[in-house]
């Protein structure tokens, strides 16, 4: 893939937003392989991100429902998918889910979107439906009813199957970098103030890249630590990178107003520091 960090007129510039839908408490401990003396306070978000523009709507994951957040003692502040509807977006307005990985807080939710082409690492499916699975460890992080929901798309011939980088439409690009799973992937989105990426769990706070520190949970150290570099190449700069799951987000990004929930415009440059 061709790193090109122009705003190019010719290529459609999306509005991405990161929509919040739950959060939980944790400790800083928690986040990192690597452990200081310096414990405290350090909470998860959950969000989807929701892409727009040139005739367009694509869903970046799909969160977590009452199902995942019952059986693993969550909360669920609303429904990631409901919440579309304050911003205009009908869920069968969404012409295509990309999901970056199959985790449970990641792939939930697929019944609520009726026509929805779905878009998936070859090596994500594989990885959540083989013979890895037949470890506790290496499954806990997966539900099986969102796995066979999406299998259950499969059926329908309404799942797209990519192996490696791959392009939905100009200016909207796929982007393997494995790691956290076999199969995780990022997604890279040209917007009015450039090339933005959406890192999911390619690192799940700015921490963890900044310190080149990942997240306790990976299938391939490796992966994950060449993955930070891969996608710092492919954001215009630090301020376009996007983690999954930092409360930061919030923070640097405008928040939209008059949508009873917290989202915050990522195409949109980010707010001076405070």
């Amino acid at each position: 893939m061709t790193t090109n960090f122009m705003t190019t007129p010719a290529l459609p510039q999306y509005d991405v937003y990161a929509i919040r839908f739950a959060s939980m408490p944790r400790l800083r401990s928690h986040n990192f392989m690597h452990l200081d003396d310096h414990d405290g306070p350090m909470p998860l978000e959950f969000f989807v991100w929701l892409i727009r523009g040139a005739g367009t709507t694509v869903l970046v994951d799909t969160g977590f429902g009452p199902r995942s957040a019952a059986s693993r003692s969550r909360k669920l502040d609303h429904c990631p998918i409901d919440a579309l509807n304050a911003l205009g977006v009908a869920p069968a307005d969404v012409t295509d889910a990309i999901i970056t990985h199959l985790h449970w807080d990641h792939a939930g939710n697929l019944d609520k979107l009726p026509v929805a082409r779905i878009h998936i690492q070859d090596a994500e499916v594989e990885y959540a439906t083989g013979r890895c699975m037949c470890e506790p460890y290496l499954r806990r992080a997966y539900s099986v009813d969102d796995v066979c929901d999406l299998v259950r798309r499969v059926y329908e011939e309404r799942v797209v199957f990519h192996k490696g980088d791959w392009t939905l439409k100009p200016g909207i690009e796929g982007i393997h970098v494995g790691g956290h799973t076999r199969g995780l992937q990022a997604v890279r989105v040209h917007t009015a103030r450039g090339w933005i990426v959406l890192a999911s769990d390619a690192a799940h706070y700015y921490a963890n890249i900044e310190q080149n520190n990942p997240f306790p949970i990976a299938a391939d150290v490796t992966a994950m630590l060449a993955g930070y570099r891969k996608l710092m190449g492919l954001a215009e700069s630090p301020d376009h990178f996007v983690p999954g799951h930092d409360p930061l987000v919030l923070k640097r990004y405008p928040l939209l107003k008059g949508v009873p929930f917290e989202a915050a415009c990522l195409s949109r440059d980010v707010l001076p520091a405070r």
